[in-house]
């Protein structure tokens, strides 16, 4: 049994108290006490201490793109083409260095659980590995050496999109250049090889393999049914790319007369098990289905505003009776306070308004909705019987000095950044103390891993 008192503690429904024990045996909370009896070898954890954070959208690989493609005019699009030059360098070693370095990383800036948007398969030519899903293992055992719990999300990813004549309805595009890495044929290739994956980690206690469509325009709709199914046969996370863009909506439309949302609603994939990632251009009728299903969005501000995507309507999804979750996405910033704030500041800019996410709602979404979209209902809080994650954030720091029980909280959000998180535990295990990984210097490892990928550019 391993014992740990807070000074203070963010526990279910909000409420943060003083002096809060904590014990923990077999990766569960096993006690959790206000004020209570503490054992002499408790060790105390300053600060404000959090359950554990999740990310819930990740591209590992794109962490070596940070520096490299932030400046200068273009879109999306064009940086898109980007990240395909770095996803067509990945063998299986390098994105086992990459990814667990990436993981580290998130580890550090207080995340716990990542949900990974796997859709990187199989050799640069297209080729599958002699292991079909040896890119999926290299990645769980990725998060094992970088100590987070992960989702692995794989992605049925088929075709290259839809051209730009959309006056002629939009011709669907073969999968050309590096997205034949991502292909597995048509959706029963797709099954198998997930199945095949599924199988090799059933019994994982840190691992969820859940199910990914990459986006409408990577997924022929006869193909939509068998990724809903396989989810739904597997009690899985399911997760898709949705109105990130309007050239996606306007595509969708062209060819399918409806919006992304309304037809994945309508070929089954909608639920509490599914995750709309982005949602950025959705409508109010996109709302309304989403929230009716009891879906999740999960917003990634600091990608959505690198990438020029836009700002989702984050205020009306809470009141469409949508859940909402945040990743890092590109990964281009790894903080989950910046996330979280980031979707409140730019909501005001987008309203003219102030508090319109309320404190309680992105603490919600950082910890029990962002678990849930992952297939974690049991993280995300500090009480009996939770996993026991705990991420401890200083309030004594240049960012955060000044703070009181009261407001700690707001101060945590709103002003920490991820160098203030001291202690990391997840599942029991103390992965980061003292602001220190257990894998020693993140930053070396990232350094190394970013220059086997990029030294060729």
């Amino acid at each position: 049994m391993t014992a740990y008192v807070c000074d203070l503690a963010l526990l279910p429904g909000g409420k943060v108290a003083s002096d809060v024990v904590v014990e923990v045996a077999d990766g569960r909370f096993t006690r959790v006490a206000v004020g209570g009896h503490a054992p002499a070898r408790a060790r105390r954890l300053a600060g404000l201490v959090l359950p554990g954070l999740a990310d819930a959208h990740s591209h590992a690989f794109h962490r070596a793109l940070r520096g490299r493609t932030h400046t200068g005019r273009g879109s999306f699009w064009t940086w898109r083409e980007q990240m395909y030059a770095i996803a067509g360098r990945l063998t299986p070693d390098t994105y086992l260095s990459l990814a667990r370095a990436a993981f580290a990383e998130g580890v550090l800036a207080g995340f716990t659980t990542v949900g990974e948007f796997h859709y990187l398969h199989h050799a640069p030519d297209g080729t599958p590995y002699d292991d079909a899903n040896a890119m999926g293992h290299a990645l769980v055992q990725a998060a094992r050496e970088a100590g987070i719990r992960l989702t692995l999300l794989d992605a049925c990813y088929l075709t290259g999109g839809v051209s730009d004549d959309l006056s002629r309805g939009g011709l669907v595009q073969p999968l050309t250049g590096t997205q034949v890495r991502f292909g597995d044929g048509d959706a029963d290739g797709w099954a198998t090889r997930a199945e095949a994956l599924a199988s090799a980690h059933a019994a994982a206690d840190d691992v969820v393999v859940g199910a990914a469509v990459h986006s409408v325009r990577a997924v022929p709709v006869d193909a939509l049914g068998a990724v809903a199914g396989w989810a739904a046969d597997h009690g899985a996370p399911v997760h898709a790319h949705v109105s990130e863009q309007p050239a996606e909506n306007e595509a969708c439309h062209a060819i399918h007369a409806t919006t992304p949302s309304q037809l994945l609603y309508d070929h089954g994939l909608l639920g509490e098990r599914f995750t709309a990632v982005h949602a950025t251009h959705v409508t109010p009728e996109d709302l309304t289905v989403l929230g009716q299903t009891r879906s999740t969005v999960c917003l990634c501000p600091t990608t959505e505003r690198d990438l020029a995507d836009g700002i989702g309507p984050a205020r009306a999804m809470l009141e469409a009776g949508i859940r909402l979750a945040f990743g890092s996405d590109s990964r281009a910033v790894v903080d989950p306070f910046e996330e979280a704030r980031a979707a409140e500041l730019d909501t005001r800019l987008l309203t003219l308004q102030r508090g319109v996410l309320t404190v309680e709602d992105l603490a919600t979404a950082l910890t029990v909705d962002g678990h849930a979209c992952l297939g974690w209902a049991d993280a995300g809080r500090i009480a009996e019987g939770a996993r026991a994650d705990l991420v401890a954030v200083r309030l004594d720091s240049v960012r955060t000095a000044g703070a009181d029980a009261a407001s700690a909280l707001d101060t945590a959000l709103y002003a920490a950044a991820a160098p203030d998180v001291t202690d990391v535990v997840v599942g029991g295990r103390e992965v980061v103390r003292d602001g220190q990984h257990v894998l020693g210097d993140v930053g070396r490892l990232l350094a190394d891993a970013i220059a086997s990928v990029v030294e060729e550019t």
